[in-house]
């Protein structure tokens, strides 16, 4: 008797849902697309034919698309299991016209957790393909294809040969452009703060400072500041002598509600605040959970829901489950009288989806941990606290303002000081979960500050004034976490072209990253600034956000998907054909960093390029002088085997990682994997090298028993790349 057919993505995902289908069922895996627009010419007919598409199928998919249109044509029914969202939703229709299966067949099931209670649901209620989401990822895919087509010959020309340029990686390089010439043009402006320090015997005749900040002048209204040290000394003389007393006393309770559960954007910046989890990285560790791990005798099993969705929806089968494990394992106080709701306002975020979550809140951290391998391990108990702690009664504290006033003496002036104090009463959430944050100044900031019992009236004794000066800082450069914040508040890509546009610029080239944050390379600015230039439309984070809305709009139905292209496609022909004639008038555009090299030959300054291996040292002479060598970034430490210099390199080939070895290679072939620190080992004067954001470990090969590992001093911790 023939089974019937389930397609679904991948293997992995294939083995959980088959244990759940059992023996009626056989499941075979798409790896992915089975089709896609041909490599080395557009594969579009954007002149007659309305845009129409020509698909292929890769060499390496032909196989799995033989054997799938095998299996469908010997099955009853053919089930297209794959991911509940737009790429998910393609697949499948690319999976009927790539194996030529028999429509009447077909049903569609789509299910966003993979358990069984969720794919027996599926199944029992299948749905037919949707032509609109469909045609939303055909849309998607097409732009990309158009303006990757024809934007990247104008770099060719302009710039050098094998560069790329996209529709969303484009605007995120000039994102990131941006925030380095803010930085750049940032000129820092001068600031004080004055804060009055009041000693105060407490009841055990214990003396306890508490200080006050200067907050303004009484009957002054607007903003207050102090701009320089002559303000500061006409304050200081008007305080001299001043009588203090408090003015007022604010107390209340203040809550701080938890943080909702994770959507694609929050849960990849937490990652990388908390794990130093890349977006690529995060991405691929949550896939394998959703997909299913192998739980001992449970076999395969999802153990989160699905990971690219813009919702903060939760089933409410899920939020009852977490409430009655709230209320088992911590007890009424930490349990809500009502369900805790959030409502994440993303434009285009499908509602029908849900946050990401475990599957089963039952399903403690500890009790999969010797399942999961270190990442999928650390990542799940984020996810899983999350959304444990978004269903906990808020965290309560008590917080108290003292308003002090300086009358100074001989006029009427009053000086404005205040004091915040915050107690934190009850725990809630925050037993459980504390959200990052992107600003290392406000790490510390939960500290709980008390201030002495004081009542209205009281005189106060100033024992000092205490004026500090202070500068303001340039924006920070983005991280991980704040671009995909960045991205999402603007509207370009969606959750699940974050990682992967991401990992595009800095495969390019165009980006690096130096101690966790982004920096424009020479390249990334000159092609930015070509691409402005000519392109002023497709760089338009504004117009970049329109499309991602149109793009939405076909998904809901609400817009045709081939006028969409057409009126992206008409004014962009034109911008193309113009920069085309312009890039043959000028020259290319420098793109070689300077180096404090000289060519030994001839003497001209050398340069570096990039080549097939990675950057490299040329004369400037070029072609004249033909003379290059490697280039070597010395990272201040002695090789430990010999006289050489340990030296930055890396690998040949794509996607090799960086070593560091000796300077006398091949004479000496020492190298380690990991960054060395410019301190010896206290113990045994050995190499230290980082292990960690601020950790470092001994790898001498002279005392090969040190075994040191600890805490790397302060002043060395800027030196280590994370």
């Amino acid at each position: 008797m023939p089974k019937d057919l389930v397609i679904v993505e991948s293997p992995a995902k294939a083995r959980t849902i088959g244990k759940f289908l059992g023996g009626k069922f056989v499941a075979k895996a798409s790896m992915g697309h089975v089709r896609d627009l041909p490599k080395g010419k557009m594969g579009v007919d954007v002149d007659e034919n309305g845009f129409n598409p020509t698909y292929t199928v890769p060499a390496d998919k032909r196989k799995i698309v033989s054997d799938i249109a095998k299996a469908a044509k010997n099955a009853n029914t053919v089930y297209l299991a794959t991911d509940p969202d737009r790429e998910g939703e393609a697949i499948s229709w690319h999976l009927i016209k790539a194996a030529k299966i028999d429509q009447s067949k077909v049903k569609r099931v789509v299910f966003h957790e993979i358990t069984e209670r969720a794919v027996n649901e599926a199944f029992d209620n299948p749905r037919e393909l949707d032509y609109n989401l469909v045609d939303a990822q055909q849309a998607r895919r097409i732009l990309d294809r158009l303006v990757g087509y024809d934007l990247s010959p104008v770099l060719w020309m302009k710039v050098k040969r094998g560069l790329s340029a996209g529709r969303v990686q484009s605007v995120t390089l000039r994102i990131i452009v941006d925030r380095e010439r803010e930085i750049d043009s940032f000129k820092p402006e001068e600031f004080w703060s004055l804060e009055a320090l009041f000693p105060v015997i407490s009841k055990g005749d214990e003396k306890v400072d508490f200080t006050a900040k200067l907050n303004g002048i009484k009957g002054v209204k607007g903003r207050f500041r102090i701009s320089d040290s002559d303000t500061v000394k006409n304050i200081l003389a008007d305080l001299d002598d001043a009588d203090y007393r408090v003015d007022s006393i604010k107390k209340k309770d203040k809550r701080n509600r938890p943080s909702a559960p994770f959507i694609t954007s929050t849960l990849q910046q937490e990652a990388w605040r908390k794990l130093r989890f890349t977006s690529r990285k995060t991405m691929v560790v949550a896939q394998q959970l959703y997909e299913g791990i192998s739980l001992g005798e449970r076999g395969s099993t999802g153990l989160i829901t699905y990971m690219r969705t813009d919702s903060t929806n939760v089933a409410s089968s899920a939020i009852t489950e977490v409430r009655e494990y709230i209320s088992s394992k911590f007890g009424q106080e930490y349990y809500p009288k009502s369900p805790k709701l959030y409502t994440k306002k993303v434009k285009g975020a499908q509602e029908a989806h849900e946050a990401i979550r475990p599957t089963s809140i039952w399903d403690e951290p500890s009790s999969v941990q010797q399942f999961l391998n270190r990442d999928q391990s650390r990542l799940y108990d984020l996810i899983w606290k999350r959304m444990l702690a978004s269903q906990m009664n808020d965290a309560v504290y008590d917080s108290t303002t003292f308003e002090i006033s300086a009358i100074c003496v001989g006029s009427d002036k009053k000086y404005d000081f205040r004091a915040n104090a915050s107690v934190l009463k009850f725990l809630g959430y925050r037993r459980i979960y504390i959200e990052g944050s992107d600003d290392s100044s406000q790490q510390n900031s939960e500290e709980t500050i008390v201030l002495p019992g004081f009542e209205v009236g009281d005189k106060l004794n100033c024992e000092s004034l205490n004026p500090e000066q202070h500068f303001t800082k340039p924006p920070a450069r983005y991280s991980e976490a704040t671009l995909v914040r960045d991205l999402e508040e603007k509207g370009i890509g969606r959750p699940s072209t974050y990682a992967p546009t991401i990992a595009t610029v800095m495969d390019r080239e165009y980006v690096k990253k130096e101690q966790g944050s982004f920096i424009p390379t020479k390249l990334g600015i000159v092609v930015n600034d070509l691409l402005i230039a000519h392109f002023p439309n497709i760089m338009d984070i504004g117009f970049t956000a329109r499309v991602e809305e149109e793009l939405d709009d076909i998904a809901e139905g609400e817009r045709a998907w081939i006028p969409v292209l057409k009126d992206f496609y008409d004014p962009f022909t034109e911008m193309v054909s113009r920069a085309k004639i312009e890039a043959q008038r000028v020259p290319r555009n420098q793109i070689d960093e300077e180096s404090d090299e000289v060519c030994e030959k001839c003497e001209r300054p050398m340069v570096i390029k990039s080549g097939r291996f990675g950057k490299f040292l040329s004369c400037s002479g070029f072609p004249d002088c033909r003379n290059s060598k490697p280039f070597i970034i010395r990272v201040g430490v002695g090789c430990p085997e010999c006289d050489g210099d340990l030296v930055e390199r890396k690998g040949r080939g794509k996607g090799s990682k960086t070593f560091f070895g000796c300077s006398n290679y091949p004479n000496c072939s020492f190298a380690i994997n990991r960054r060395p620190i410019p301190q010896p080992c206290p113990e045994c004067n050995g190499l230290l090298v980082s292990s960690g954001r601020s950790n470092a470990r001994c790898v001498s090969t002279i005392t090969p028993q040190c075994g040191f590992s600890g805490p790397i001093p302060e002043d060395e911790v800027s030196q280590v790349a994370v």
